[in-house]
């Protein structure tokens, strides 16, 4: 027999959703429906020089995108909760923690409480956004949980961070038409590779979006009530003592996230976790210090925050504990894509991490800029696209880094990252035929 117990804490906004967890209701598929929204304002514009005729003006309407994206999204959270009925999966709508010994509580929403006992239990509770701490942030602020159904166009909007979602959002916010700032208190997108995050930056910025760099926000209040309504930000140089004050529409923080490991009664079965971070250390078949209780996804220690990385991790684990297999999952080599307007494919080592494992004198670093075919006759961003590939000396020039910076990433960086699975070296790539003319062949 198997349950699933599956709860959304609302926000501080009160925003909960149906199940399927972050990636579907408040991740990867509104953000990539989003992010399509302004490809297609973009598109618009460029299909004049394409001989397309329509009249001046082209309105974005907020409501009708957001209504899109959620009936979408509803029909998978259905389409979740058939897949498990006909798996004769029990479904529990209800917060699951830890009381002893193979024991979970389970919590409705109602308050109704319920003890069930298992003989494994498997952690999948991924993470939540994580808020400043400051005077109105929870009060007045939005996080990416409750973007995607804002019931209101979020006007003019300060985007604080600088991670993949800050990014992204203020991105395709930015591309339907918003007056967008983003705060950043440091450098962009850490942990990625530095050389491309600030190609992206200077793209962003060039197309109107404003940066306030290394300020942190230290007080939000309301000037005045609406959807959306107009709130002042003060914020602090992370340099000096200068302040700053702006006024905003609609504040959205984004500035990291949290395991929601804290809350779940691990300290009552013994389950240890990062006490700094809340990530669950595992051995490598995802197996938590206490043998019966497994933990997968964005919660784990030292492991990458990708959808495809945990349900690959779940499927591998169950097939070893369940079907006699032994196969473990791989946790190198994972490719990701930013969907910034400028989208950002990767695959492998960044350029700093290279030089740091191997040293500079043992990598090669190969890059070209390049200029998509479809953006010259609307003669856009000429110099703007990029591709690098990083390689080992010692290991027969080895592809140990693969990065794009252009149109379709991800379609492209899919291809490489099979390439790079099969340990292609700077010679096969050199002797591989591009399809001309596309965006991948540069990376030939």
């Amino acid at each position: 027999i198997l349950m699933v117990l599956d709860f959304v804490t609302p926000t501080p906004l009160g925003t909960s959703w149906g199940l399927g967890g972050t990636c579907v209701n408040v991740g990867c598929i509104p953000k990539k429906l989003m992010h399509q929204a302004a490809l297609l304002g973009q598109a618009l514009q460029d299909s004049r020089k394409f001989g397309w005729q329509f009249p001046e003006e082209v309105k974005h309407n907020w409501m009708t995108m957001t209504e899109s994206v959620q009936n979408y999204i509803g029909s998978l959270n259905w389409g979740y909760r058939v897949a498990l009925r006909e798996k004769k999966v029990t479904y529990e709508n209800a917060y699951g923690e830890f009381v002893g010994p193979h024991t979970v509580k389970a919590t409705n929403k109602r308050g109704v409480e319920k003890l069930y006992t298992a003989e494994r239990f498997l952690i999948a509770t991924g993470e939540r956004p994580r808020y400043l701490g400051i005077p109105g942030d929870k009060e007045y602020c939005i996080s990416s949980d409750d973007l995607f159904s804002l019931p209101y166009c979020p006007g003019k909007t300060l985007v604080v961070g600088a991670s993949y979602v800050a990014l992204e959002c203020a991105g395709f916010l930015a591309g339907v038409g918003l007056d967008v700032t983003i705060m950043v208190r440091s450098i962009l997108l850490r942990g990625f590779d530095q050389d491309i995050a600030n190609k992206i930056g200077e793209y962003m910025e060039e197309h109107g979006i404003n940066f306030i760099r290394e300020f942190v926000p230290i007080k939000v209040e309301q000037i005045k009530e609406g959807t959306p309504g107009i709130l002042k930000v003060t914020s602090k140089s992370t340099k000096g003592n200068e302040i700053i004050e702006g006024e905003y529409n609609t504040v959205l923080l984004a500035i990291g996230r949290d395991a929601c490991t804290r809350k779940i009664g691990l300290d009552k079965v013994g389950v240890i976790i990062n006490e700094k971070t809340g990530k669950i250390p595992v051995n490598d078949k995802e197996q938590t210090n206490v043998p019966y209780i497994y933990a997968i996804g964005d919660i784990l220690q030292d492991k990458l925050e990708l959808t495809p990385v945990a349900i690959q991790a779940g499927r591998l684990l169950v097939r070893r504990l369940y079907a006699g297999a032994t196969t473990k999952c791989d946790y190198v080599n994972v490719p990701t894509t930013v969907f910034t307007p400028l989208e950002y494919g990767a695959c492998g080592y960044s350029e700093e991490a290279a030089v740091e494992k191997f040293g500079e004198e043992n990598i090669e670093v190969y890059h070209s800029h390049f200029w998509p075919l479809e953006w010259t006759v609307p003669s856009r961003d000429n110099n703007k696209c990029y591709a690098k590939i990083i390689c080992n000396i010692q290991d027969s020039e080895r592809v140990i880094g693969f990065h794009v910076l252009g149109p379709n990433a991800g379609e492209v960086t899919q291809g490489f990252a099979a390439a790079m699975k099969c340990g292609i070296t700077k010679e096969q790539l050199d002797s591989t035929i591009g399809i001309h003319p596309v965006c991948a062949e540069v990376s030939i």
